[in-house]
């Protein structure tokens, strides 16, 4: 369909006074829809919303991907609406532990998504990064305060990471050396977080 047939089917299924205009910076990445525009427009295309999108990574994202109004996500969580749109919008989450919990499962967000979406992925690679380095077992309420898995797996996970860690220091100098700062210490966070995720598994 041109952008002027969906414009149209906009404008005459829905209401929306949207200009083919609006459609292509649509497609072009250059403005994002709202919630509501984004459910008409697949209403117009006959697909999901999540068809619309490219991978989910934010809360708004996986929000939209699900059809869900933020009033209605707001309530689950247990959350007053401009709270919640605050968080979003920052795309900092300050919920407790049983909002978060309510929020993982209705978005239906893995433990690595629900991380990645609530800005907190950075907080997990420092975490990760000095319980590799030093004492594990000093790490493990910082990495359950960040992560809503099982304590013993955990446990198990740090562990893990923090022996591969020391076995290959004592094999070569490559993690050591990448942990400065840069793209070098950037690299050295991703391959602790890998470590960590397949060590959890």
């Amino acid at each position: 369909m041109a952008p002027g047939h969906v414009a149209y089917g906009l404008r005459a299924q829905y209401g929306m006074p949207v200009t083919p205009e609006t459609v292509v910076a649509w497609e072009r990445g250059q403005l994002a829809p709202t919630s509501r525009e984004l459910s008409a427009l697949a209403g117009v295309l006959w697909c999901a919303p999540a068809d619309l999108l490219a991978a989910a990574t934010t809360l708004r994202e996986h929000r939209m991907a699900r059809a869900i109004p933020l009033e209605d996500l707001a309530r689950r969580v247990a959350m007053e609406p401009h709270v919640y749109r605050r968080m979003e919008e920052s795309g900092r989450w300050r919920g407790n532990d049983r909002q978060t919990a309510a929020l993982a499962e209705t978005l239906q967000l893995d433990p690595r998504a629900l991380l990645t979406a609530t800005g907190r992925d950075e907080d997990l690679g420092r975490v990760l990064r000095d319980a590799a380095t030093t004492r594990w077992q000093a790490y493990v309420k910082p990495a359950s305060k960040l992560l809503p898995l099982p304590r013993p797996a955990l446990e198990g996970a740090l562990q893990r990471l923090h022996s591969e860690y020391h076995a290959r220091m004592a094999a070569t100098s490559s993690w050591g050396a990448s942990a400065g700062s840069g793209d070098e210490g950037r690299a050295y966070l991703e391959e602790i977080v890998d470590h960590f995720w397949d060590a959890v598994g």
